[in-house]
């Protein structure tokens, strides 16, 4: 028995193998089982709390006590609670239509899902805790046994979870192994029955071709430049509060985050002068110390300041809305959420997605520009748009296409748990939440029972008239 939540003692592939062989012990997994682990990890989550808050204080220099709590603990016991009371419904085996003359006769078909059986999780470090608990509240679900690779970025909170983890299942349930980019490709290298990543697209290449020597099927979560449409019928307060609301959260450091966002030009003014509004009353200067999120390292400020930078000797307008916070040592990377207006289209801001405090603002005169844009470039995880106009909503859902939607706020649709949750083309493949987690992590297992009259004779040879008044038949009724 392996009796901590890592490779202590043994190689990785040591893990898996231990596993596997756990998994041929007891192939089907019970529901009892299944809830029993689900329980398991809400106890953990709640009993490691306060220390989570403080491992992400740690890693990110600062970041909001609050923030921490809601995006890391409440925010993922909900989708676990919803796993571990609906999943006895999702087990059930689903009914299946028969075609004729089958059907008539008494044969029936089902979906019986079964587990994959061992799946690894390659967890980000913007929510280490989060992106690991909501991914595996369907692995766990669906009766896996599951690996998980935290981010390095995020040491202080990578322990705490090696910790957690061991506290509440035998490795050969759940296994978290630590380590930094070498040990992540031979991670990536194994061969799972299914690999989660969530992250950036570079990586999530050298995955997949890590993958594909083993035939690993993917979830992959990639984020992208999200945009954000603002429509002349939209409330501007509104538009601008919520829009901010994406960036202020983790300072911009979410792969839903409003990326660049559209405007149309006599707007543009006040939508300004909206988005200052916003941020006083959200961030006013005695709560902004204690409210915001620092960005996660050094390197990552210097990459967002040479993109305010490069846009700034580019011609690109540029708009601090704050907070402005004095430096507080070292270890904190704040920046001051800042708008970038009308960037050159070559800049790095233009291009690359943002992950931070920056906001790219555009404008246009119709509407056939914005989906022309957006169109123009990969598809993103998310897209937003504000207005009443529901012919304009109507043309935006059919002719742009992203991971999804929210209309009249940001980021709303990841936490609506009876909605699939992934990205399309390069923002990711695969979706999970809810069910849609259940099935991705499951194998729908076909299973057809024959009816008791042998009509199957009718399609052996000899073949004859029979045969081609039956082929006949079907083609009418098919």
């Amino acid at each position: 028995m392996l009796n901590s939540a890592g490779p202590t003692g043994g190689s990785i592939p040591t893990v898996l193998a231990a596993q596997r062989a756990a998994g041929a012990r007891t192939t089907c997994v019970s529901a009892e089982v299944r809830e029993d682990r689900l329980d398991r990890l809400i106890d953990a989550l709640l009993t490691h709390e306060k220390g989570i808050c403080a491992a992400l204080m740690a890693d990110f220099g600062y970041r909001s006590e609050c923030q921490s709590r809601f995006a890391e603990v409440v925010t993922s016991i909900k989708p676990l609670r919803i796993a571990r009371r609906s999943l006895r419904r999702w087990m059930r085996p689903e009914r299946r239509k028969v075609d004729f003359p089958f059907n008539l006769a008494g044969a029936k078909a089902e979906i019986h899902y079964q587990p994959l059986g061992c799946v690894g999780l390659i967890s980000p470090w913007n929510f280490p805790v989060n992106l690991t608990v909501v991914p595996l509240a369907g692995i766990l679900a669906a009766g896996n046994r599951a690996m998980i690779k935290p981010s390095e970025l995020t040491p202080a909170t990578a322990e705490l979870m090696h910790r957690m983890f061991a506290s509440a299942f035998d490795a050969e349930e759940v296994a978290v192994i630590n380590g930094g980019a070498e040990t992540g490709k031979a991670f990536a290298a194994l061969p799972f029955d299914h690999l989660v990543y969530t992250g950036g697209a570079g990586v999530a290449r050298e995955i997949m071709r890590a993958a594909a020597a083993n035939l690993v099927p993917l979830t992959l979560e990639l984020g992208g430049k999200s945009p954000v449409i603002v429509s002349y019928s939209a409330e501007l307060r509104v538009a601008a509060r919520q829009t901010l609301f994406g960036k202020l959260f983790n300072a911009g450091q979410i792969c839903l985050a409003p990326d660049y966002l559209f405007i149309e030009r006599q707007q543009l003014e006040p939508f300004v002068d909206a988005l200052r509004l916003a941020c006083r009353e959200m961030l006013p200067p005695a709560r902004a110390h204690v409210d915001y999120v620092s960005v996660v390292s050094a390197r990552h400020k210097a990459r967002l300041t040479a993109m305010v930078d490069e846009a700034r000797a580019a011609g690109a307008g540029i708009v601090e809305l704050g907070p402005i916070v004095e430096p507080a040592g070292d270890t904190r990377n704040l920046m001051p959420i800042t708008l970038i207006i009308e960037p050159d289209e070559r800049c790095a801001v233009s291009k690359e997605e943002i992950f931070g405090p920056l906001l790219v603002i555009r404008t246009y005169r119709h509407l056939d520009e914005v989906i022309a844009h957006i169109n123009a470039g990969p598809r993103p995880l998310a897209l937003y748009y504000f207005g009443s106009d529901t012919r304009e909503q109507q043309r935006i859902l059919s002719e742009t296409c992203s991971g999804g939607v929210t209309i009249n706020d940001v980021i709303m649709h990841y936490t609506a748990d009876d909605l699939p949750f992934g990205g399309v083309g390069t923002s990711g493949m695969g979706a999970y939440h809810g069910v849609h987690g259940f099935r991705q992590f499951s194998h729908a297992r076909a299973v057809y029972r024959q009816a008791p009259v042998d009509l199957g004779r009718l399609l052996r040879p000899p073949y004859g008239t029979g045969f081609r008044k039956l082929s006949d038949l079907l083609i009418r009724f098919s």
